[in-house]
């Protein structure tokens, strides 16, 4: 609710929405049109800088935030680059006890590389898997970038005892939101490996020649 005499800035709100449909854009287009570029080069982080940039002068951005902010983002880049580093090939086979599991291990392993595995492993239901490395990623403060952007502003919330203590129910949530889901919309795991995962063998043909089908004549 809005508090008495506030103002909605809906220039504000305008420059939000072209931040997030420059990145979404940007995603959507390279992944019909050239996926491989998005592994190679930063093109979604560019798209938010040229919004940025582009929007600067209709309002101006805080640049004082961000000294503080450094710290959490690289705080929050050495989670990624230590779990990517880990000497892990391929997840367990795909199923949905797996996928809950992932929840968990999303609190504290960064979810990023575990969804590349995934997706590179194939066979998950991808609505489950958001569902559990999304909601469970957030059950433990450096599991998540919010919960490090939140830890930047609160540093007493850098307790993981606290965190569990005060946030059980989040916990709970997760597993009551995730048999819901099984409930309601039941496990659909995608019968396809995602692309640059393995392909299939491609089998001979079904009619040979006349030169390989010849019998030899030899005694």
């Amino acid at each position: 609710m809005l508090l008495a005499g506030a103002r909605l800035d809906f220039a504000r709100l305008a420059i939000v929405a072209i931040i997030l449909l420059g990145a979404i854009g940007t995603n959507i287009f390279f992944n019909l049109h050239d996926a491989a570029l998005l592994s190679t080069l930063p093109l979604i982080g560019i798209a938010v800088w040229v919004a940025l940039l582009a929007t600067a002068g209709w309002r101006k951005p805080t640049w004082a935030l961000l000294p503080e902010a450094l710290r959490g983002t690289i705080f929050l880049l050495s989670l990624v680059m230590c779990a990517a580093m880990m000497p892990v090939q391929h997840l367990p086979a795909a199923s949905w006890p797996t996928t809950l599991g992932l929840g968990f291990v999303s609190a504290v392993f960064d979810n990023i590389p575990l969804t590349a595995l995934a997706l590179r492993q194939g066979g998950y239901d991808w609505g489950f898997l958001a569902y559990a490395v999304g909601f469970g990623g957030s059950m433990i403060w450096f599991g998540s970038s919010a919960g490090v952007a939140l830890s930047n502003m609160y540093p007493e919330a850098r307790s993981v005892g606290a965190w569990l203590r005060g946030g059980w129910h989040v916990a709970l949530g997760y597993v009551l939101g995730f048999a819901a889901l099984l409930l309601v919309v039941g496990w659909d795991p995608d019968a396809h490996a995602h692309r640059g995962g393995a392909k299939p063998a491609a089998t001979a043909p079904a009619t040979a020649t006349p030169a390989t089908s010849a019998t030899s004549t030899r005694p």
